[in-house]
């Protein structure tokens, strides 16, 4: 029998050999009292996750990848959209696909010691990934999308030296996609205007802005968890003092962090971002399991990289996981902790929060494993500290309220707009034919309906739910 085809391929084998090294590196100098400092994993003291300067536009020799960046958004337009727009511009939209397929692949070894070149030709080919497949027309039944191999095979060898997933990624819609509108003065976010758009939509802006904002808002949040790690002697008084001050302060930046979430409501629209905005965004399995996903043409189907393939989340957003790891979020139920979680708790993807750091920037990523290996563990000194029980819990009960406030939010833009219908479609008929495709794509029954799916095909109140429970039970009882 030939078992050649089970065993791993020498890309997934050194993906896993550098994955587990990473892993025993900063497991070491955890548990040996050694924290590298932030700066080691590509976070700036001012603007923490987000880089200090806008990402440089790629060099001549890539030009043809940012001209056809330039030009998607004036010729394509999603697949099911059936305005008359949208019809009058499907000739121009099939010369860009063609342009895209008979493209060269470019290679990318240049800019290997050049980690913001190559931020930026993740942005750009992530984009244009996106523009591709989801303005192919629809087949009927669904058939896999096929990535061609000008962009497939350059993004993941790009991908695979960042360190991150070749599928667009919170980084590449927030964090990487933004340019100064005044170059002289600071990274703030009122000086940062969106560099790339799906929808042309000032929604679209504020949808980014928002998180953008929540990015660079939690950059206090990183000297805070900074400041914790450097001091000497966690049981001296004056230290006590200044971990209770700090948790108090981070309730404050938790409470800040949830009005900018809320503030998503004044400028960005449910039905633009459900209709307008989310298709553009969604991955391979955004559709589940059961539906066929993309095949990246000219690169190993069985390339490590290639097993994330799920849209941009808010998961992804680094200081998030960088707030769970330092106050002891268990997404995992891992520890006994009360109350026991409930039966859909357990349903929930308890994986989803370790599969989204391959969406991170690898170094990104090995900062979070730093966190979560380290033996200076807050929840644990609060417990036996009296004095730091209720500005501990009082954080916790903060960033509670701020998942109930994010289940809101997507209650209002994905679940109460998924029972609208497309206002871009141009008749009742188109309409009609849209509604029966849409099953078709699901395999689901007209009479059963399933669960409704983030981005990245995952049952979404299940998993928000879990989250603000999780939470929860990291609250410390007296």
């Amino acid at each position: 029998m030939d078992f050649t085809h089970i065993l791993p391929s020498p890309s997934g084998i050194q993906y896993a050999l550098l994955s587990t090294l990473g892993a025993i590196l900063s497991r070491y100098r955890s548990t040996s009292g050694v924290l590298r400092p932030q700066k080691d994993f590509d976070i700036d003291p001012i603007t923490g996750f987000v880089p200090p300067q806008p990402l440089p536009r790629l060099p001549a020799e890539y030009k043809l990848w940012e001209d056809a960046l330039s030009e998607a958004p004036d010729v394509l337009r999603l697949s099911n959209d059936t305005s008359d727009e949208a019809l009058t511009l499907r000739a121009e939209g099939e010369a860009w696909r063609s342009n895209i397929r008979s493209g060269p692949a470019l290679d990318v070894e240049f800019m290997r010691e050049r980690p913001r070149l190559l931020q930026r030709a993740h942005v750009v080919l992530t984009w244009l990934v996106q523009y591709y497949v989801h303005s192919l027309p629809p087949t009927h039944p669904p058939t896999p999308k096929r990535i061609p191999e000008s962009l497939a095979a350059p993004l993941v060898k790009v991908s695979r030296i960042l360190g991150i997933a070749p599928i667009l990624t919170f980084a590449d819609t927030i964090t990487w996609n933004w340019e100064l509108i005044h170059p002289d003065q600071p990274v703030t976010v009122d000086n940062m205007k969106l560099a790339h758009s799906f929808s042309g939509r000032d929604d679209e802006r504020h949808f980014y802005q928002v998180q953008a904002a929540v990015e660079l808002h939690g950059t206090q949040l990183l000297r805070i968890i900074d400041d914790y790690n450097q001091i000497p002697d966690l049981d001296e008084f004056t230290s006590v003092f200044k971990v209770a001050r700090d948790l108090t302060r981070l309730t404050a930046i938790i409470e800040e962090i949830s009005d900018l979430i809320q503030s998503m409501r004044s400028g960005c629209d449910p039905h633009i971002f459900y209709w307008e905005m989310r298709p553009w965004v969604e991955g391979s399995d955004s559709k589940g399991p059961s539906q066929p996903g993309w095949i990246f043409e000219g690169v190993d189907p069985h390339a490590p990289e290639l097993q994330y393939l799920s849209g941009p989340s808010g998961g992804q957003s680094t200081v998030m996981h960088a707030l769970d790891l330092f106050l002891d979020i268990d997404h995992k139920l891992q520890s006994k902790r009360q109350p026991a979680p409930s039966s859909e708790n357990k349903r929930a993807d308890r994986g989803f929060m370790d599969r989204m750091r391959h969406y991170m920037l690898g170094k990104h990523r090995e900062y979070l494993q730093q966190l979560e290996t380290s033996p200076r563990s807050i929840r644990e000194l609060a417990q036996r500290t009296a004095i730091l029980r209720e500005p501990y819990n009082n954080a916790v009960k903060a960033l509670k309220t701020l998942r109930s406030l994010h289940m809101r939010i997507a209650c209002l833009y994905i679940i109460n707009m998924s029972k609208t219908e497309n206002p871009r479609s141009a008749c009742p008929a188109a309409a009609a034919m849209e509604r029966q495709a849409a099953k078709m794509e699901a395999g689901a029954k007209a009479e059963k309906k399933g669960p409704i799916l983030g981005t990245g095909g995952t049952d979404l109140v299940t998993l928000l739910k879990a989250g603000r429970d999780a939470t929860s039970r990291a609250t410390l009882k007296n």
